[in-house]
């Protein structure tokens, strides 16, 4: 499919995870390249839109939750009616949602492009074939535009900090006790599902030879959800780890780690901002395939993923009994690797 068109405003319906929308970064930047004077818009739930906004290529974000806030009906119907307002020219859906290929249909976008699927498909102008299971996420984002004739060159993930989350990070440290220039290391200890938790007590230990041995400050920073989780790791360890659990939004959060001599992490989006705005990364794989789900950011990434024998390309059992795939990473393994870069 050739793009031959002159697209003057372009929205892209994102994905709702923090991990994917930095996965799709290549998205926005190839629509820029192709279309330079063209408005960029984005339309994603309300708790990404922070990340969003550091994406320098787009141009304006519309929130829209159809889980949430806007489950209604009469919600739908202004949501149609505005986007019928701001007279798009196209659009390209990243995830195989009819619902919202449905949307798109009743806004009167005259290009719709997305996957293919049973119930969306007759919403749109230009359907894409799904590609293999064992394709990376940030791939298959980029192929919905790519198969528009909208090449992705640059397939790397980039984040703009704001200065303003910069200076609050400052102000935080400082309060902790990190002076400016001072070295430190973030360790984000949890993930979005059970199963990619790394045991607290590997956690605890892992903090403590580095406190300890390294001589290097912690901080452990988690959303607000994981408060007891993160205090519980940091007793553990007995060496006083600074605990951010809940004191940063998503741009400061980007901020700490930008600040940090090294990032360490379960696949979360914590690890995947990371990898576009730190310099050093440690990821600790378990049911999740660092070749699907892998950080694509500009950050130096050393991943640690033991074959257990699951013969499951990326698990989603949550009913595990032993997690065994997060527990074959050994704490030797990763420090051993920590010793080479700090």
């Amino acid at each position: 499919m050739s793009s031959v068109q002159k697209f003057e405003s372009i929205l892209v319906v994102n994905v709702n995870w923090l991990g994917d929308v930095i996965f799709a970064i290549p998205v926005f930047k190839a629509l820029r390249k192709q279309y330079p004077q063209a408005r960029i818009s984005c339309l994603a739930v309300g708790r990404v839109k922070d990340i969003l906004q550091c994406i320098p290529q787009i141009d304006d974000i519309i929130v829209y939750d159809e889980k949430k806030r806007d489950r209604g009906i009469f919600r739908k119907l202004a949501l149609i009616q505005s986007l019928r307002r701001k007279k798009f020219d196209a659009v390209f859906l990243l995830h195989g949602s009819w619902s919202r290929a449905l949307i798109m249909f009743l806004a009167g976008i005259p290009v719709r492009v997305g996957y293919e699927t049973k119930k969306g498909k007759r919403f749109l102008t230009h359907t894409v074939k799904s590609l293999c299971e064992d394709t990376h996420k940030a791939d298959c984002y980029l192929n919905v535009v790519e198969s528009f004739g909208v090449l992705g060159s640059d397939r790397t993930s980039e984040l703009s900090v704001p200065q303003s989350a910069k200076d609050d990070i400052a102000k935080i440290l400082f309060g902790v006790g990190i002076q400016v220039g001072e070295r430190f290391v973030v360790v984000h200890t949890s993930g979005n599902w059970d199963l990619k938790r790394w045991p607290q007590e590997n956690w605890s230990q892992l903090i403590r030879i580095l406190v300890r041995d390294f001589k290097i400050k912690v901080v452990i920073s988690e959303g607000p959800s994981e408060l007891d989780w993160a205090n519980a790791i940091a007793m553990q360890s007995q060496v006083n780890p600074i605990v951010l659990a809940g004191q940063t939004n998503l741009q400061q959060l980007m901020a700490l780690l930008e600040r940090a001599t090294l990032v360490i992490s379960a696949d979360s989006g914590p690890l995947h901002i990371a990898s576009c705005v730190s310099q050093n990364i440690i990821g600790i794989y378990g049911p999740t395939m660092p070749s699907t789900t892998g950080p694509r950011g500009k950050a130096k990434v050393n991943i640690f993923h033991k074959d257990v024998g699951c013969n499951r390309a990326s698990c989603y059992y949550l009913a595990c009994p032993d997690n065994v795939c997060m527990k074959a990473v050994k704490i030797a393994d990763v420090v051993d690797c920590i010793k080479e870069l700090i």
